[in-house]
């Protein structure tokens, strides 16, 4: 196993112990015939929250795949949310692509940015620069690691009045956001979202419905869905503990471009198919974390 393979293995297993609702999707998967084992999901994006600050943030992060043979692709811009993202393409079609946002801390009010670097100025240098990326155990532990001390519950709560994402972020770190199941690749009947999320839905699972319930780009060629993040029970600073949100899972449709569409299905790769992001859908995926969506009664 390459030292790549090992640093995504450890944050898919650490992800799947967090967020019960991916071992659920696999089970009910498994349960229905859809998959015979989990290893049979193509896993099409993880994704990971940043805060835009000296010393971290993309600039940061970024350095860890790049170094694996990642290579950094589009930009995007969530002006809303205060948020910048950029995607990047595996070494191999057979890993998953990667896509980083961060969130713009200087357009926030001057009290929650005191708040958030009450915390970040910890960090006094880039803390990528002293790894060893070829050490997968090491990379695996910084991933898992606590950048700066746990947060107060009040200051979570400020944060979280104003960006629910610099919330997340303040309490959970670099903690994986999300992972994508790619349900072109699976059976028919299953294999696009409107009759995966149907499936999902059967089963009892909640689905993030900001913006519609599946998101579509433009060009109707990147349709994607999410569940909404489960609540899980945080300790913050001093003993106290709220339920906050956790992670969520998502799942991607990547139709085939108009130019491949004669290609019969077995000979249909990767690249015959939409690739990249589209800003208006993962703009609403993002909310799979909100309040909006997490506070909603089934």
């Amino acid at each position: 196993m390459t030292t790549l393979e090992t640093v995504l293995n450890g944050l898919m297993s650490r992800y799947q112990e967090r967020v019960p609702d991916v071992g659920a999707i696999i089970r009910a998967m498994v349960r229905e015939g859809i998959i015979e084992k989990a290893a049979d999901i193509e896993n099409d994006h993880i994704a990971f929250r940043t805060l835009g600050v000296p010393h971290l943030g993309i600039r940061s992060l970024e350095k860890i795949f790049l170094h694996y043979g990642y290579r950094k692709m589009d930009f995007y811009n969530f002006p809303e949310k205060k948020l910048d993202a950029y995607w990047y393409a595996p070494p191999s079609d057979k890993l998953p692509r990667i896509f980083i946002s961060e969130l713009r801390v200087k357009d926030l009010s001057e009290k929650a940015q005191q708040t958030i670097r009450s915390y970040t100025d910890e960090v006094t240098s880039d803390p990528v620069d002293a790894l060893n990326l070829d050490d997968a155990q090491a990379v695996d532990h910084f991933l898992h690691s606590g950048l700066w001390r746990t947060p107060t519950l009040s200051d979570y709560r400020l944060l979280g009045a104003e960006s629910e994402y610099a919330a997340w972020v303040i309490y959970n770190r670099y903690y994986l956001n999300h992972f994508t199941v790619s349900v072109h690749n699976l059976p028919a009947g299953y294999n696009t979202i409107a009759d995966f999320n149907a499936f999902l839905e059967r089963e009892g699972f909640r689905l993030n419905d900001s913006g519609g319930k599946i998101k579509t780009s433009p060009d109707k060629g990147l349709l994607q869905s999410s569940t909404v993040a489960r609540m899980i029970e945080a300790e913050f600073d001093g003993g106290e503990k709220q339920e906050i949100a956790g992670s969520y899972v998502e799942f991607a449709e990547r139709r085939v471009l108009p130019q491949f569409a004669g290609l019969a299905p077995a000979d249909i790769r990767r690249e015959h198919r939409r690739e990249g992001f589209e800003a208006n859908n993962a703009d609403k995926i993002f909310e799979s974390t909100y309040s909006a969506q997490t506070g909603k009664k089934d």
